[in-house]
């Protein structure tokens, strides 16, 4: 993973980053309504977005490229410093895996995904939030989603697909334009209802679920050679 944003947690302590965190989250939940007993890792800076399930779940863990969370609500037990290729994990370990602010600044991104895949369970299942390519977000620098490499909903999905992942939802959320303006963030729930109905394709984030497609992993049995044996004339 690259190096961390530090302006990442200053952002959703502001009011246009609280509005983003309540939006994003909101659908989230709407993927993932209940995870009762599952162990749950974020990856990236996913530490705002876990409280979302850290009453009902199991275990929600915070992984971040630059050590120790520091967001409020998430404690230093919950959270370590990890490199992206090399997930601290055992195999088949993790329900449910979180990527946000993760695949945009990752250096590596498929061993990353590679490795998400190695942690997660047989029926586990992966949510990636990004910047959308096409959108308004992408291009706010003065926001952690205006950082790194932005993608369109169907580089994810080739992305997914090439690291033995299945893609089961498509969604996007943050119509609401990046501004700081209070007339605009009071309207955001308007922005997100108008932006779903007719500009789908210019969300500020896309969010894709994935599960691992266990069978893209397994390798071809051999051939079996057949030689055919003809009758001398």
């Amino acid at each position: 993973m690259a190096e961390e944003l530090p302006d990442a947690a200053a952002f959703y302590a502001t009011a246009q980053g609280e509005v983003a965190l309540g939006l994003v989250r909101e659908k989230l939940t709407q993927i993932w309504p209940d995870l009762s007993g599952q162990i749950v890792l974020g990856l990236g800076h996913a530490a705002p977005y876990l409280r979302a399930w850290r009453e009902g779940s199991a275990r929600c863990l915070s992984a971040t490229p630059g050590g120790a969370s520091a967001w409020p609500g998430v404690g230093p037990s919950l959270s370590c410093a990890v490199q992206a290729h090399s997930l601290p994990f055992s195999d088949l370990s993790l329900d449910r895996v979180l990527l946000v602010h993760g695949l945009e600044n990752a250096e590596r991104a498929r061993p990353m995904l590679r490795e998400i895949w190695r942690v997660l369970k047989d029926d586990g299942a992966l949510l990636v939030v990004t910047p959308n390519r096409n959108g308004l977000w992408a291009h706010a620098e003065s926001t952690p989603f205006g950082h790194g490499q932005p993608y369109s909903a169907g580089q994810v999905g080739r992305l997914l697909t090439s690291s033995l992942f299945r893609v089961e939802r498509r969604d996007g959320v943050l119509y609401v334009p990046p501004s700081r303006h209070r007339l605009v963030l009071r309207s955001a729930r308007l922005f997100e209802r108008a932006g779903r109905n007719l500009v789908p394709h210019l969300a500020g984030l896309t969010i894709t679920e994935a599960v691992k497609d266990v069978y893209a992993a397994l390798p071809l049995a051999p051939a079996r050679r057949r030689f055919v044996v003809q009758e001398a004339a």
